[in-house]
């Protein structure tokens, strides 16, 4: 029997990503069940349409998961456990079973998984951006990725074939290139879109309120700023545009093709974040934080308009409208106007 070379880098990875699988899990779970307590706890006349469909949505997504999570766990008892005597050793081992059935079960799990992300991203773009141009080429991207997924499952499921060797291996850094290539573009297109929204918030309400005076503007910008805020803030541009998701997808990607030992670990952060961003997502659209195509028209248009529910069937709508008018002599007046609920407040600013 040829020598197998050592595995021990891969077996302690492989271990802590075992552990770090069952800490993510955890964390999977609550989110999950927050977001079945949202939309089940919900009035009638507050569900929504779409809370059905994220519903199942998520359930997919837990089921997805939690079929890699176990077939990891139960390989690594197979080879540690069970089989501790195994002639040859675990490194062995894991090169005669490295395509046992359930694996492949797993891995194809782990890509169906990937699928339902990023269609949920590319969603997610499209609502933020609004317009269908600029998710034509993260779709043409994710049928890439679909194909080259299936060539590779096809592969590694294969008698003999191993994830980490051989064809199995370049398809899978093709696979996973053309993925995380997606991820970057699309989470680069929602954080741009979001961070220019929140720069145009910034200049629009920053300046006014440093231009207010009197007791009714103050209240009336604090109102405005603390109700809009929420959706340009640095968490509201990591969990929209999945970035977690993305930055453990680039160093799995990295592990992987550089042949190192370590990549089954970053592969299985990398799994658990291709949950646990979407299911963040998913968690924001149902409480109502996340953004819509209405509230992506107000940040970008002429009306900035948010709207916030504050518990107890309470709502909060901020509008704030920008007109400039210019005069005979030239110069312009900037009125600015912001409706907070029952409150008015209405700012002329010079314009030169």
């Amino acid at each position: 029997m040829p020598s197998i070379p050592s595995q021990a880098v891969f077996q302690n990875s492989y271990y802590i990503g075992n552990n770090f699988n069952g800490i993510l899990y955890g964390i999977e779970l609550v989110l999950y069940f927050m977001t079945v307590r949202t939309i089940l706890g919900a009035r009638p006349g507050a569900k929504k349409s779409s809370d059905r469909f994220f519903l199942f949505f998520s359930t997919a997504l837990l089921c997805l998961n939690t079929v890699f999570v176990a077939t990891e766990a139960v390989f690594g008892e197979e080879m540690w456990i069970v089989h501790a005597d195994y002639p040859g050793g675990q490194d062995q081992y894991l090169a005669d079973f490295a395509s046992v059935w359930y694996q492949t079960f797993g891995t194809a799990a782990s890509i169906v998984l990937n699928l339902l992300s990023d269609g949920l991203l590319i969603y997610r773009c499209y609502i933020v951006w609004d317009d269908v141009r600029v998710v034509l080429f993260p779709i043409l991207l994710y049928l890439g990725a679909f194909s080259v997924g299936i060539a590779q499952l096809y592969e590694d499921g294969r008698p003999g074939a191993n994830y980490f060797a051989g064809l199995a291996q370049k398809l899978g850094v093709a696979y996973t290139s053309s993925v995380i290539s997606l991820n970057v573009v699309v989470s680069a297109l929602i954080c741009g879109r979001i961070y220019h929204a929140g720069r145009r918030y910034a200049r629009v309400v920053g300046a006014r309120a440093g231009a207010g005076v009197g007791v009714g503007v103050g209240v009336g910008v604090g109102v405005g700023i603390g109700v809009g805020r929420e959706y340009v803030t640095a968490a509201a541009i990591i969990v929209e545009s999945a970035a977690l998701y993305t930055l453990t997808g680039v160093a799995y990607l990295v592990a992987f093709a550089a042949d190192s030992q370590t990549s089954i670990f970053f592969l299985s952060v990398y799994v658990m974040m291709t949950c646990i961003a979407p299911q963040m997502i998913i968690l924001r659209v149902v409480t109502g934080r996340a953004w819509t195509r209405d509230r992506s028209a107000a940040l970008t248009g002429t009306n900035l308009e948010f709207t916030k529910t504050a518990g107890a069937g309470a709502t909060t709508t901020t509008t704030m409208t920008m007109m400039t008018q210019y005069g005979a002599d030239g110069f312009g007046t900037k009125h600015c106007t912001e409706q907070s609920n029952a409150s008015s407040v209405k700012i002329d600013e010079e314009v030169v």
